[in-house]
């Protein structure tokens, strides 16, 4: 049966589980130049309506790392670019390769590309949710913790309550995480998300107006840009809404000592975040940054090796 990574809801504990325990196993094996051509065979297409650098560079990296071909595909460059329909695009897309990534704007185009393509779809961003983003957020924690101490660790969010806030609510209601998300009023994640993470039973989350609130005691501080893509048009009244929700050296102060600080990238300094904290002694940003790519390995090959229209090499996932 197909395979997707649409939202972090996607997946249970026990694979998230085993996706960073893989991810740890690969990224030790590039480093001692031992990697496998486990994707030989395989292509993946690349759908991008959105900019981007890492989630890019991370895929096909990891595709041509692993023994596999990306092809990349921008609107202007393509027949979406001329109003193609999606539908369309993913059964031709379908026939050629082994699976796609869709990096857009409405997650219900995202729904679309997956109901009618019969390869695996992964998630590249979308204005809802983030999921390859947060399990490489994790996996920062998890190779510093370890998986048990990840678990028991207090996370804050700061800022607004967009697609990496939502994929972090996600990810507690899955994993049982202590999470407290400081937004300003009116820009809270979306209802919906909250109540399904709290129906959960697992875990705790909680949305308050003060950062510093959020912010106190907690192990792990996550921050994101204040105006995501599509949102230019809003910046100077997000400035506005968002002010004291920077975080800055008196914020980070009142954490726990050994507070990890995150941010997906790209930051605008002296905004949401100090140029002293990003590149301070608690920052574990471009660590994060460069986890993107163990992590997108890790995905392709639980996606093409369980959900995967050809058949493949790769050895299963083992997790020690």
């Amino acid at each position: 049966m197909k395979r997707d990574l649409l939202s972090m809801t996607d997946l249970s504990a026990t694979e998230i589980q085993r996706l960073l325990a893989r991810a740890a196993e690969l990224k030790t094996a590039r480093a001692q130049k031992r990697l496998q051509p486990i994707l030989a065979g395989h292509t993946l297409g690349m759908i991008f309506e959105k900019a981007s650098t890492r989630t890019r560079v991370s895929f096909e990296v990891a595709m041509v790392e692993l023994g596999g071909h990306a092809v990349y595909l921008a609107p202007e460059g393509t027949q979406i670019g001329r109003g193609e329909p999606i539908r369309d695009t993913a059964r031709v897309l379908g026939a050629y390769c082994s699976a796609i990534v869709l990096r857009t704007f409405a997650h219900s185009r995202l729904e679309e590309l997956a109901r009618f393509t019969p390869v695996p779809v992964i998630n590249g961003l979308t204005d809802h949710s983030h999921p390859c983003q947060v399990l490489a957020d994790l996996f920062t924690v998890y190779e510093t913790h370890g998986l048990e101490r990840m678990t028991q660790l207090k996370y804050a969010w700061i800022g607004d309550g967009n697609n990496m806030a939502h994929s972090w609510v996600n990810a507690a209601g899955i994993l049982g995480l202590d999470l407290a998300l400081a937004c300003p009023a009116g820009y809270d994640p979306d209802p919906a998300v909250l109540d399904h993470a709290r129906k959960s039973g697992r875990g705790h989350v909680e949305v308050v107006r003060s950062p510093r609130d959020a912010a106190k005691g907690r192990h792990v501080i996550n921050t994101d840009v204040w105006a995501s893509m599509g949102q230019e048009d809003q910046r100077r009244a997000r400035a506005r809404a968002f002010t004291g929700y920077m975080v800055d050296e008196a914020l980070v102060a009142g954490a726990a000592p050994d507070v990890m600080i995150l941010h997906c990238l790209p930051a605008h300094r002296g905004e949401e975040i100090a140029e002293s904290v990003l590149e301070g002694p608690h920052s574990a940003v471009f660590r994060q940054a460069e986890n993107r790519l163990h992590v997108q390995k890790a995905i392709l090959e639980l996606l093409l090796a369980e959900g995967g229209r050809r058949p493949t090499e790769a050895t299963p996932i083992q997790v020690k």
